[in-house]
Parts: structure tokens; C-alpha cells; sequence
């Protein structure tokens, strides 16, 4: 009876033990806190001493952008969230890209530099706060699972808002480029034309695994912590899709862009994600760019790039 009562015991504490590490890796992976109101003075910047040199060319980018005529769009997920976005009219029939952050970044501080980028290129902007960012609601990140459903219902939004003729180039960066990959293997409406992946990772397993193990701790046996509190915390699968599973069933043209140097998400993840599109593809690098930083040190390089890409398929 004793052996049975320790035994009990034992299964008791081992099951306390994983629900409260799969809560801790839930907390530190996927939650994000309830944002308090931004000062309008203030500007969100990206921390980290590859950022430092280019805060003053990044709150230049925000100042110009807060002066320029904007529309502020609203939609409901599929799940029941506000999710809001930013849209500057370069012209009333021109294409528009719809633009997603990356991970814990918001569109303002993410997406800002971009804006001008578009006008240059003849394209008007709409500019997404992502689930659990900026003016959206919502406190899981899901890595792109949720929030690739909800670059659709931006889709449609879009379609429904400006006309079926409006054309759609989807773009983002870091996870925002893994949403837009994951995104072009649904049923997209002929309007999506075309979409940019900036330092997108291959898959959520494989960049979380990567930074498990740049934090010196065994991913193997976290993973699994992850995983199940995604699902038991955040009610999503990280496993369900991932961008390079997606690319096997890509339905419109990617362009890839990254930086060499990334330290984040490395480089060779958008060529496994090159590799693995079938649709009509184009692979840019910038040698000495960081992650998300590219269009900072290339701009010239960037803009050819997509220039370049845009006239083939625009």
C-alpha cells in the first residue's frame, strides 16, 4: 500500500511539474501583457546594440510617417479580437501592401521606414498592429499559426473595402514574413499578387529550438514544455503548419530577403525556405545586415531587388 501511495505521489508531482514548466515556457514564449497607453511623444525602438546606431534614422522614418494622411482600419479575427492596422493612401487605385511585424514588435516601430518605401514604388500601405500589439487585441503570440488566418481576413477585408479589382502584395518581417508565408498557401483571392518575406524562419520548432539553445539550455528536453503549453495555455498547436511546409503549397510569387549576418533567424533559413517554393521565387542577401536590418543597410539594393520583382509580378 505504501509502494502504491508513492507512487501516486510521484505521478502527482511529476504532472504538477510539467504543468508548471509548460506555464513558464508559456509565459516567456507566447504571452504578452496588457500594453498600457503610449505616450505620443514616445518612440518604440528595438533593443540591442545592432540597433543602437540606426534609432536615429528609425524615429526619423516615424516622425515623417505620423505627419502623412492615414486612415486607421479595423477588423474582427476569426476568434473574436479587434485587430487594427494604419493605411496611407499613395494613390486611390494604386496596389497596396499589407504589412505584418515581427515578433513582440508592433507596426509603428516595425513597419514605419516601409511606408515611404511603398509610395516610392507607386503602392499605397496598409500596416498591421498583429495580435497582441499596438492598438490589436489579444494575448497570445502564436508564431504565425493565428496570426496567418488573420492575414486573410485582412485579405478579404481589403477586397471588400476597396473593390475586386484592388491588388494586394503581402509583406513581413521576421514573423511577420513567416505569417505572410504561411498565408500564401490558403485559398487566397486572385487579388494577392505577390508577397516579401524578410527574415522569415522555417519553422516555429526550429527558431525556438535555435534560441533554447543560444540561451545554453537543452532543447530537446524543453521543447516539449514549449509545445505543450502552446497548447495547454495558449489553445493552439505550434506544430499545425510552418512556413517552409507551406512554401511546398505556395500559391503566388515570393520575393526572399536577409540579412547575412543575422544572429536571430540565420540566413540559411529563408534559403531552405527559397528552396522549397514552388512558385516563381527571387532570392536577395545583404552581406553585412543583422536581422531586420537589410532595408537599413541596402536600402538601394532593397529597392532594386523588389523594383525588379514587382514589374514581373504586380
Amino acid at each position: 500500500m505504501k509502494l502504491l501511495y508513492l507512487l501516486l505521489f510521484l505521478i502527482l508531482l511529476g504532472a504538477i511539474l510539467t504543468l508548471v514548466t509548460s506555464y513558464i515556457c508559456f509565459r516567456m514564449a507566447f504571452y504578452a501583457p496588457k500594453r498600457k497607453p503610449k505616450n505620443p511623444e514616445e518612440f518604440d525602438l528595438p533593443k540591442g546594440k545592432i540597433y543602437e546606431p540606426y534609432h536615429e534614422q528609425m524615429i526619423a522614418w516615424t516622425k515623417e510617417t505620423r505627419t502623412f494622411p492615414q486612415e486607421r482600419f479595423t477588423i474582427t479575427s476569426f476568434d473574436g479580437l479587434k485587430l487594427s492596422g494604419k493605411y496611407f493612401e499613395h494613390t486611390p487605385d494604386a496596389p497596396i501592401e499589407l504589412m505584418f511585424h515581427g515578433y513582440r514588435g508592433n507596426a509603428e516601430r516595425d513597419l514605419s521606414g516601409a511606408v515611404q518605401r511603398c509610395f516610392s514604388l507607386g503602392r499605397s500601405v496598409l500596416i498591421v498592429d498583429q495580435r497582441t500589439s499596438g492598438f490589436s487585441e489579444g494575448n497570445v503570440i502564436s508564431f504565425g499559426i493565428n496570426e496567418s488566418r488573420d492575414c486573410l481576413a485582412w485579405v478579404n477585408f481589403l477586397v471588400e473595402h476597396f473593390g475586386k479589382d484592388v491588388k494586394i502584395i503581402l509583406t513581413g518581417i521576421s514573423m511577420g514574413a513567416s505569417t505572410v508565408m504561411m498565408a500564401s498557401a490558403m485559398d487566397l483571392p486572385p487579388n494577392v499578387v505577390s508577397a516579401l518575406a524578410d527574415c522569415g524562419y522555417t519553422s516555429a520548432k526550429e527558431i525556438i529550438t535555435k534560441v533554447i539553445r543560444d540561451m545554453h539550455l537543452p532543447p530537446k528536453l524543453l521543447y516539449p514544455f514549449v509545445k505543450l503549453g502552446a497548447k495547454l495555455f495558449g489553445h493552439f498547436d505550434l506544430e499545425e503548419t510552418s512556413p517552409i511546409e507551406a512554401m511546398k503549397n505556395c500559391r503566388i510569387p515570393i520575393i526572399f530577403i536577409h540579412g547575412e549576418r543575422d544572429d536571430f533567424v540565420p540566413c540559411d533559413m529563408s534559403r531552405a525556405n527559397y528552396d522549397m517554393c514552388v512558385a516563381p521565387k527571387k532570392l536577395f542577401t545583404v552581406a553585412n545586415a543583422g536581422h531586420g536590418m537589410s532595408y537599413l543597410l541596402d536600402n538601394d539594393g532593397y529597392f532594386k531587388a523588389l523594383k525588379e520583382f514587382s514589374e514581373q509580378y504586380q
